[in-house]
């Protein structure tokens, strides 16, 4: 447009100079007519102008029309740098909350961190002849810290270590494969020694297990096993060495299970029972001792002392039952330890009978798995309610004499109380009398035969 109206103007510029330098004197047009003439010719180029300024936005608006639609086919035919498609969403999760909170993704992981703390305290008093270090003691029984969790395809995992006592030690430490009613455990773990001892330390209904289990070396070891479960029966069987503080090592043993556990009506039944050989590596020592029920005394009143050993055979017995609120549970186990051709062979032998109820409606004691499980308050503290009260009374009996051995025995009855506040809180006191015969340590006029009180209270919380 600004090019026509130049031209416009240009033209008006050169005609009006001429026009005006014609002689006024000039007969043929008078001056009036002349500008009449030229107002026409002004009004016919603005006309002319307007009508070129309309053609101009219109092939402007056409050409711009033709750009976008070129852009819009080259677009369309060359792919873009990256996907079209949106960006996909970040993997789901879930967080589930069992004591700790459990993260657990669409695609089979899970993770979840776990750990307990005991704290224990309490005295041992022996009678005032027997010079032994007795009375107040408490320790931080178990300090743990793990983690444990679903690995897709079946596979799982749990490790944990135990800080108490100031020194740092592998607890669990597991890979585990279930495919059907089959479950495959490798690395260090529980082998298949008895109902106490496979019972957690969070769920025992006394602050320490049978004496048996301690005396007998019972521990986790490292070693791979199999476990099959149809219904109400229960297969276990594994190969282990040592617990891991102690590898390598040469020792071996091998430990089997079996567990018919049905349900009749509203009470479960246990009975169940294992087997142990273990094969000691060339020049070994075996000892099997016993403390005064608490832990956190090093008195040992009944002790074989060091024993050439070569294997180690051993066999229990398990049964238990719950019914409502009240529970039993009995066990015997028998160890045999081989020392050669040379040397008899002793057999020692440990057991407890044991009886439970609860005075809170609805509360009774857990079962999963052939082993005895966690407690659940029907009312727990927090909620409006009191927890789970719970008394046990137990007896126990370990003997260490045999085949020329005076190791000493030691008959314990033991009751204990417990208050269950949450699932994952409790309080237990525990009491027990323990006599002696043939004890290890004498008392000043010589008798080993004698009693000892015992008395331990726990703080315990788990997640």
């Amino acid at each position: 447009m600004s090019r026509y109206f130049g031209s416009t103007c240009l033209a008006l510029s050169l005609a009006l100079p001429c026009v005006w330098a014609a002689p006024v004197s000039a007969q043929s047009m008078d001056v009036a007519d002349e500008l009449a003439a030229m107002r026409a010719e002004m009004g016919r180029m603005a006309a002319r102008i307007d009508l070129l300024e309309s053609e101009l936005e219109a092939a402007n608006a056409e050409q711009a029309a033709l750009a976008q639609a070129k852009m819009s086919q080259a677009t369309a035919a060359t792919p873009p740098p990256y996907p079209a498609t949106a960006p996909s969403r970040l993997p789901s999760a879930d967080i589930a909350w069992k004591g700790a909170p459990q993260i657990s993704g669409e695609d089979g992981w899970s993770f979840k961190p776990r750990g307990r703390l005991n704290i224990d305290a309490g005295f041992v008093s022996a009678p005032g002849n027997v010079a032994v270090n007795d009375g107040f003691g408490s320790e931080a029984r178990r300090i743990r810290l793990g983690v444990q969790g679903d690995i897709p395809g079946g596979f799982g995992y749990k490790v944990e270590a135990d800080f108490g006592g100031g020194d740092v030690s592998l607890a669990d430490a597991i890979i585990t494969y279930e495919t059907g009613n089959v479950e495959v455990n490798v690395g260090q773990h529980n082998n298949y020694q008895s109902l106490e001892e496979l019972t957690s330390s969070l769920h025992t209904s006394f602050i320490e297990r049978a004496a048996f289990t301690d005396a007998f070396g019972f521990e986790r070891r490292v070693g791979a096993s199999v476990e099959y479960t149809a219904g109400d029966v229960i297969v276990q069987g594994g190969v282990f060495t040592d617990d891991s503080d102690d590898l390598p090592a040469g020792n071996w043993s091998l430990d089997g299970r079996a567990v018919f556990a049905p349900k009749l009506g509203n009470t479960q039944l246990h009975l169940a029972g294992n087997v142990h050989f273990r094969d000691l590596e060339s020049d070994s020592s075996t000892r099997y001792r016993q403390r005064p029920l608490v832990h956190f005394t090093d008195l040992r009143f009944i002790n074989t002392g060091n024993l050439s050993a070569e294997s180690e055979r051993g066999l229990g017995l398990e049964a238990a039952m719950i019914a409502g609120p009240f529970h039993v549970a009995a066990e015997t186990f028998w160890q045999r330890v081989g020392r050669g051709d040379l040397l008899a062979d002793p057999t020692f032998f440990g057991g407890y009978v044991e009886a439970g109820y609860f005075f809170t409606s609805g509360d009774r004691r857990g079962y999963k798995g052939g082993k005895f499980d966690r407690v659940r308050p029907t009312d727990p503290v927090g909620k409006g309610g009191l927890g789970a009260v719970q008394v046990n009374a137990r007896y126990d009996y370990l003997d260490l004499n045999d085949a020329g051995i005076i190791g000493g025995t030691q008959d314990s009855y033991q009751a204990s109380l417990i208050w269950t506040a949450t699932d994952y809180t409790r309080l237990l006191l525990n009491y027990a009398r323990l006599n002696y015969t043939d004890a290890v340590i004498p008392a000043a006029d010589g008798d080993t035969s004698y009693g000892v009180d015992a008395f331990g209270v726990r703080a315990q919380i788990d997640f």
